[in-house]
């Protein structure tokens, strides 16, 4: 069976869960939380940093790192109420990822680790803190929902489900994002609702859609016999109401293993009317604690330990020292994280601490 197989059940489930995780609320929330205490940090550090140090992060980005808060605190305004346009072009979502991108790709254009908009080394300790800082609000597929450009060549955010399952879409040169930790039990995805378009028409509601390729049989080979039949063509996209349909990555004929851009009918298989009472439901299961992977044999190893900023010297669980509840799983050659802690007003203060290996992941061997 392939690799992330649509017409695999824990695949299409898993999908599923991603793609409403990715449309919630409480998602966004936690971005926009996230992205204020990044905010007051890069601030603090354009005001604060001695000029005799060689680290300095430029202050002509603080207007675009503050319109970011401004569209995400717009934004969740109108999905508290159930509005979806948030993600359409140019309004506040949509803006705030695209701006979120131009931020991330200039956060410090300094010659010694960055050329062209590409960072090419690993940042000083310093510059490391504000970066993972700002990483934290960061999800793999948060685009899920932006609007495809209505032109003839576009095709969806997802033209299969490795985009959102695969392990190592979360894995980049310099940093890596948390993988989501999932239900025990997922929900079955619901039946289609009956609900059908084609790529290039006007999407009725929000919601969850599957694209498929609708067939019959033909007399002769010409004219169309019998009941019609669908076959899954990609992976499970969220269209927002009002866009137009996308087209997908396929075989672009029958007797070829040529793909390419291809139009497909997408069927509907969940409407979103969430918040739409003006109520937030409980969405903690999006965020569930991934369990600690320990070896029992590392119990008598010599103790490991990695300040902020550091190279991780060995994949496992790591506990922030001073902080026993503190704990994270890192991949060897990750960049050591800082501690967000709390301070008596409860605003949220980096800390550089010093991490101590629990116990190496199973993948270590």
């Amino acid at each position: 069976m392939k690799l992330f197989s649509m017409r695999d059940e824990t695949t299409r489930r898993q999908v599923f869960w991603l793609l409403k995780r990715l449309t919630s609320f409480t998602l966004w929330e936690k971005k926009r939380d996230a992205w204020e205490i990044f905010t007051r940090a890069y601030e603090n550090a354009v005001k604060t940093w001695p000029s005799s140090q060689p680290e300095q992060m430029p202050a002509d980005n603080l207007p675009r790192i503050y319109s970011i808060l401004s569209a995400y605190n717009k934004g969740l305004d109108e999905l508290r109420r159930g509005y979806r346009f948030i993600w359409r072009e140019g309004q506040a979502f949509q803006q705030a990822l695209a701006d979120y991108d131009v931020v991330a790709t200039y956060l410090y254009p300094n010659g010694d680790y960055w050329e062209r908009g590409i960072q090419e080394a690993p940042y000083p300790p310093k510059v490391e803190a504000l970066n993972l800082l700002m990483r934290s609000s960061e999800y793999v597929g948060e685009h899920a929902a932006c609007e495809v450009p209505a032109n003839g060549r576009a095709t969806a955010h997802f033209t299969s489900a490795g985009a959102l399952l695969n392990p190592k879409a979360y894995v980049y040169p310099f940093y890596q994002l948390s993988y989501p930790v999932f239900p025990q039990e997922l929900q079955p995805v619901p039946q289609p609702t009956g609900v059908v378009i084609r790529t290039g028409d006007a999407v009725p509601a929000d919601g969850i859609w599957e694209p498929v390729i609708i067939s019959r049989e033909k007399m002769l080979g010409l004219i169309p016999i019998g009941a019609a039949s669908s076959e899954n063509a990609g992976c499970f996209n969220y269209l927002v109401q009002s866009t137009r349909a996308p087209r997908v990555m396929g075989r672009v004929d029958e007797t070829s293993d040529r793909f390419g851009e291809i139009d497909v009918s997408w069927r509907l298989l969940w409407k979103d009317d969430r918040y739409k009472d003006g109520s937030i439901p409980d969405e903690s299961e999006y965020f569930l604690a991934a369990p600690a992977t320990v070896r029992s044999d590392q119990t008598s190893a010599a103790v490991i330990t990695a300040k902020t900023g550091d190279v991780c010297p060995a994949s496992g669980v790591w506990t922030a020292m001073g902080h026993p509840g503190q704990q994270v799983h890192l991949i060897k050659g990750a960049r050591m994280p800082d501690l967000l802690i709390n301070d008596w007003s409860g605003r949220g203060r980096v800390h550089y601490v010093e991490w101590t290996l629990l116990g190496r992941s199973s993948e270590e061997g």
